[in-house]
């Protein structure tokens, strides 16, 4: 199995920018397409990017498609998430999400979590 970390998250006003990190440690990195994930309070969990194995392809969100980047390391066993132009709407806890099975764009495909890292997003 893979243990993740996330770190990064913390408060900052609209039209900021923040960087998060996702560090994986256990089964090999690369045996894992990876994603990122975020829940306010009193909403489901949505998606927000997932990445494949290699990272060559990446699949955004609607809503944060042109402000977020997303991309890994696999020989450092990271992924990042560089969050521009952030909204209030942004708001929430952010995970780091990893599965054997495809690219997690749904919680559904999501095999292991990481504990969640909290973005606030003042207006």
């Amino acid at each position: 199995q893979v243990q993740l970390v996330e770190s990064g998250g913390g408060l900052v006003q609209a039209g900021g920018s923040l960087r998060l990190s996702c560090a994986a440690s256990g089964r090999t990195f690369s045996s894992y397409a990876m994603g990122w994930f975020r829940q306010a309070p009193g909403k489901e969990r949505e998606f927000v990017v997932g990445l494949s194995r290699s990272g060559s392809y990446t699949r955004y969100a609607d809503s944060v498609k042109g402000r977020f980047a997303s991309s890994r390391d696999n020989a450092k066993n990271t992924v990042t998430l560089q969050m521009n132009s952030l909204k209030p709407e942004d708001t929430a806890v952010y995970y780091c999400a990893a599965s054997l099975r495809a690219v997690p764009t749904d919680v559904g495909y999501v095999d292991y979590w990481g504990q969640g890292t909290q973005v606030t997003v003042s207006s």
